[in-house]
């Protein structure tokens, strides 16, 4: 008896039918809906309640990630933009031309996640510009998490979707 095709048949490991994959999606979209610009939401909704002090410190956790994220793209954007590219149209490729199921599942993370990112660096840029405190500042990033979120929701679906679509299609043991 062959132990290692017993193991591959009572734990799947393909990519949509693997339960730690759907966990790592919904880790990975929890966790950037929690933590806007690198300060977690939480510390938004005590500013609010509290003031003061509490305000205060999420204005300087926003300046220092705004300062951090602007350095980064400042400094290595070009690079990361370019190899990001590289590695999302070579997962592209492989997943969706020659159909490597992995390959697939990692670019239906990727390619949202670097929308993320964009969209962090546009908004660090917005607050660096204008240089917002208070109820201002807040909105700006509960708005950017929205953003993040409604991101989120339409990578969850379209992944659960093809996800679906990938098991119904390939069947339980791939031949």
């Amino acid at each position: 008896m062959d132990w290692h095709l017993t193991i591959l048949e009572v734990i799947d490991m393909r990519s949509f039918s693997n339960l730690w994959f759907w966990i790592a999606l919904a880790v990975m979209w929890s966790t950037a809906s929690h933590w806007v610009l690198g300060v977690p939401f939480d510390m938004v909704g005590r500013a609010a309640r509290r003031g003061g002090q509490a305000q205060t410190d999420l204005e300087d956790m926003v300046r220092v990630n705004v300062n951090r994220l602007l350095l980064i793209g400042h400094e290595a954007g070009l690079w990361i933009t370019a190899i990001g590219t590289f590695l999302l149209a070579g997962l592209g490729v492989s997943g969706f031309w020659f159909d490597v199921e992995f390959a697939q599942a990692l670019f239906l993370l990727g390619l949202p996640m670097s929308l993320v990112g964009l969209l962090s660096l546009r908004t660090a840029h917005i607050l660096a510009a204008q240089r917002l405190s208070g109820a201002p500042l807040r909105r700006r990033l509960a708005r950017h998490r929205i953003a993040v979120q409604a991101i989120g929701m339409v990578s969850i679906f379209v992944t659960a979707l093809w996800g679906m679509y990938q098991n119904m299609v390939v069947g339980p043991f791939p031949g």
